[in-house]
């Protein structure tokens, strides 16, 4: 066979993209399986009484450490990418990330108690950190620049995610009702594990440029690097035994912590001798993107808060006389998601070059997700378990609007406004917008009052409606400061 003949192979192995988009299909679908399975039943393991198998905390308190893990998962995209970019190249911190997670998963489902939450949250946050940004860098290297597939190959790479996100929670679900929390983990582990087999069986397919280093660590800063890393991890013990993190408070330290994670990453890139002028200007129309998918997760990401809580208090479960797990209501977005990534795939590869600009398609998504949340007003009236279900799938239809409109996109965007010195690490500061609103939906739903829900969802969803109309108004300027990237 040719080399040209081979290299057009490799080009269309995968529903006419890359073969090794099919690799990291796979790896993604299994790792969401068991994150979303084991996070459907995470908030109510934790708030549940210990005679139903959980840990009895507040609720207030079991959202803000949902909201903090969640927001630490984005955060360590940071550490993972910077391994990435500066130490050991993408795919090795990938496969590595992959092993931490499992056994972050089998944690969870052996160790008791608060001892096996702590250490399976820990690994499991810092494991999918890793995974997500490289992940996500190597799907982003795949296609050549200007390549029009680029946005279909992101959401057809986003449909192995919800794959895995919807199956996950009616699993892990079904194991926690029927048999209890830790055999809900178990699964969660299990699934990781065929994640890991799969990806074991196709890496070779990457490209050898997946280990490439573009911005080495000099040897002689290494030590340093790692006396910090020392020092940041005696802080935090320091902070957690004298009190001043707590349960209750976690979701708010992190947010702050990822606020100047964020502020300080744009100003590395920004200031950076590596990053060129046409670069500099394309990182700074990244700002009000990066603000935008704050304020989108920030919602979004309410799906294991408020609609959790919203699941188990307010919505009728009843199907035939048979009650539906709570985690099933995790599972309804990743199935509109399967349903509509595929035409949404197709719309932009269609309207290729005609296709709405990204700051346009953020707007959107961000006005459509602030709507869903007025969608609940019609049913805040109720009590109890009263809210059809119907009504609640409707609402999460919104969610997957939004998020179609949005989330594949801003991965496709952080790969193409990323300077080449801060490849991966551009994709992660994309996830540092996610890791602030995940974070921020564990610190907002300690507002949510079951009782009295007009005031949060009118509030909430109209601060994203006006934030969107804001973004659209700014969009011809953002598209000037990325300089021709759309």
């Amino acid at each position: 066979m040719s080399a040209n003949a081979e290299t057009a192979k490799q080009e269309d192995g995968f529903f006419g993209h890359p073969r090794a988009l099919g690799t990291l299909f796979g790896l993604e679908m299994w790792e969401r399986f068991s994150f979303y399975g084991m996070q459907g039943i995470l908030t109510i393991y934790l708030y549940y009484a210990a005679t139903d198998g959980g840990l009895g905390l507040p609720e207030g308190t079991a959202t803000s450490i949902v909201g903090a893990y969640g927001g630490l998962v984005y955060l360590s995209t940071v550490v993972g990418a910077w391994l990435a970019d500066r130490v050991v190249g993408s795919e090795h911190v990938l496969f590595a990330s992959a092993v931490l997670i499992m056994l972050g998963h089998i944690s969870l489902a052996l160790l008791p108690g608060f001892v096996g939450l702590a250490v399976g949250l820990c690994c499991v946050a810092f494991g999918s950190g890793g995974l997500k940004a490289n992940a996500t860098s190597l799907v982003g290297g795949l296609y050549r620049p200007g390549d029009d597939r680029r946005d279909a190959g992101f959401s057809l790479f986003y449909l192995g995610i919800n794959l895995g996100a919807f199956v996950g929670p009616l699993l892990t679900g079904l194991a926690q009702q029927r048999l209890g929390f830790h055999y809900g983990f178990a699964l969660a582990a299990i699934g990781m594990a065929a994640g890991l087999t799969q990806y074991m069986f196709g890496r070779r397919k990457l490209s050898p440029d997946a280990n490439v280093v573009p911005n080495p660590l000099p040897a002689g800063r290494r030590p340093l690097v790692a006396a910090a890393a020392v020092g940041a991890l005696a802080m935090v013990v320091v902070l957690v035994m004298t009190g001043a993190v707590t349960p209750a408070n976690l979701s708010t330290v992190t947010v702050a912590v990822i606020a100047v994670a964020a502020a300080a990453y744009f100003v590395v890139i920004l200031t950076s001798k590596r990053t060129d002028a046409d670069e500099r200007s394309r990182v700074t129309g990244f700002i009000p993107i990066f603000l935008a998918s704050f304020v989108f997760f920030a919602l979004f990401q309410q799906q294991f808060t408020v609609v959790i809580l919203y699941a188990d208090q307010r919505l009728d479960r009843t199907l035939f006389g048979w009650e539906m797990p709570v985690a099933w209501a995790n599972s309804i977005n990743p199935i509109f998601i399967i349903l509509l990534a595929g035409a949404f795939a197709a719309l932009w590869t269609k309207l290729g070059p005609r296709q709405p600009s990204s700051p346009v398609k953020f707007a959107l998504g961000t006005i459509v997700m602030g709507l869903a949340f007025l969608t609940f007003l019609p049913w805040s009236g109720g009590t109890g378990n009263s809210t059809p279900l119907l009504a609640l799938v409707g609402i999460l239809l919104l969610f997957t609007v939004a998020e179609l409109l949005l989330s594949p996109v801003g991965l496709s965007l952080a790969t193409k406004l990323a300077p080449a010195a801060f490849r991966t690490q551009m994709v992660a500061l994309n996830f540092l917008s996610i890791a602030l609103g995940t974070a921020v939906a564990g610190s907002l739903a300690k507002y949510y009052d079951p009782t009295d829900e007009a005031p949060y969802f009118l509030a909430v969803g109209g601060a994203a409606i006006v934030f969107g109309v804001l973004l659209a108004i700014a969009s011809p300027l953002i598209r000037k400061l990325m300089r021709g990237v759309r």
